[in-house]
């Protein structure tokens, strides 16, 4: 049972009110200077636990500094290349603004004022990647009863600008492979089955299904703090890829004196191959390649659009690309390259224009009579 009793003090006479947490566990306020006041206390104690809204006030004092190694260590879904830049982003941006804020302090307008201070200085992808390791923190919070609601939600974040994609033709694919000397293959592979770079430099000679021309993707290799770290392709999807007949002699020879478990693509060690640098600092090979074809600055990654534009443009429909790319809804191959089906507009009116044409009304203004 509650209860609210006086006691005495060198500033007067206070009050204490007793209560029962959700839990049942009994714990106490102190410090009301009037009886109305501890009374009200009370009710609205009473209030929010019948509602279910009943917030500890020795929860919220804890700091989020405190609870976000909690929240990163129960991140195991992710996978490795995912989670090192969401670590990135509690140790850069998150912690050191909120490390020592208690819980219950996080107020809406400053987590906006934060928002915006990283937008100036920083891209929206670093913006909202560290904005969402905060909500992501408080949304725990709420749901373990240390804060009502979430803060952080609702705040306006700045919107991420699309890179324009660069698509090579089929002549502009043929150039690059050549000044790509014995990495010929594998700029192929890349640009004509749209396979990510970890998933081609992952391919084992296993995964090559030479009779029926297909290429299983079954990992994908990722390299993290300069470490390898090998696991199911991105949308933990295996999936099969077919590949133009004129590959599969340059992929057989790569195959010649290998076991089932190489690597296709290896370097002189038999190991996987390492990212290559695409700054004009290092310049790794596929940057040299581009140069000397007389290309624009791209990047492995830009071949996997390549191959979505060269399928399009071969009639390939967006549930063959999504399929192809691994992607994991069409409407999500959609919303990267809606550009490559804008000519699928036009068709589309050309055939109901054709349809029209044979109706009495289409007729009709075909004829000029209307």
């Amino acid at each position: 049972m509650a209860s609210i009793t006086p006691y005495d003090t060198a500033a007067g006479r206070r009050y204490r009110v007793r209560y029962r947490k959700p839990d049942r566990s009994q714990t106490d306020r102190r410090g009301f200077r009037t009886k109305r006041e501890a009374e009200l206390f009370l009710a609205s104690v009473e209030v929010a636990v019948a509602r279910g809204e009943f917030v500890d006030a020795s929860a919220a004092r804890v700091p989020i500094g405190e609870l976000g190694p909690r929240w990163l260590e129960n991140q195991t879904h992710l996978k490795p290349s995912s989670l090192r830049p969401v670590q990135i982003a509690w140790r850069v941006y998150v912690e050191p603004r909120w490390g020592t804020t208690p819980v219950g302090d996080v107020r809406h307008s400053d987590v906006q004022g934060w928002v915006s201070g990283i937008s100036h200085a920083r891209g929206a992808t670093t913006v909202l990647r560290a904005y969402g390791v905060l909500a992501a923190i408080l949304d725990v919070a709420a749901k373990d009863r240390r804060i009502i609601s979430n803060p952080a939600r609702g705040v306006k974040l700045p919107r991420p600008t699309k890179r324009p994609h660069a698509y090579l033709t089929h002549d502009q694919v043929s150039t690059l492979a050549l000044e790509a000397n014995d990495k010929a293959t594998l700029v192929l592979v890349l640009a004509y089955c749209g396979l990510r770079w970890g998933e081609a430099i992952g391919l084992r000679v296993k995964d090559l299904d030479m009779l029926r021309r297909r290429i299983n993707v079954t990992v994908n290799a990722v390299e993290v703090d300069g470490v390898i770290e090998v696991g199911t392709p991105k949308t933990h999807k295996r999936r099969s890829v077919p590949f133009p007949e004129l590959l599969g002699r340059p992929l057989a020879r790569l195959c010649e004196d290998k076991s089932p478990d190489d690597l296709v693509f290896a370097d002189e060690h038999g190991q996987h191959l390492r990212r290559t640098r695409t700054n004009e600092a290092s310049r790794g090979w596929f940057t040299r390649a581009v140069a000397r074809a007389g290309l624009p600055t791209m990047t492995p990654h830009d071949l996997r659009h390549t191959a979505a534009s060269l399928a399009v443009s071969s009639g390939a429909n967006v549930k063959a690309v999504q399929r192809m790319l691994g992607h994991a809804s069409a409407s999500m191959t959609l919303d990267v390259y809606s550009d490559l089906f804008d000519d699928d507009l036009d068709a589309v009116a050309g055939r109901l224009n054709e349809g029209l044409a044979r109706t009495d009304v289409g007729k009709m203004w075909a004829n000029g009579e209307a």
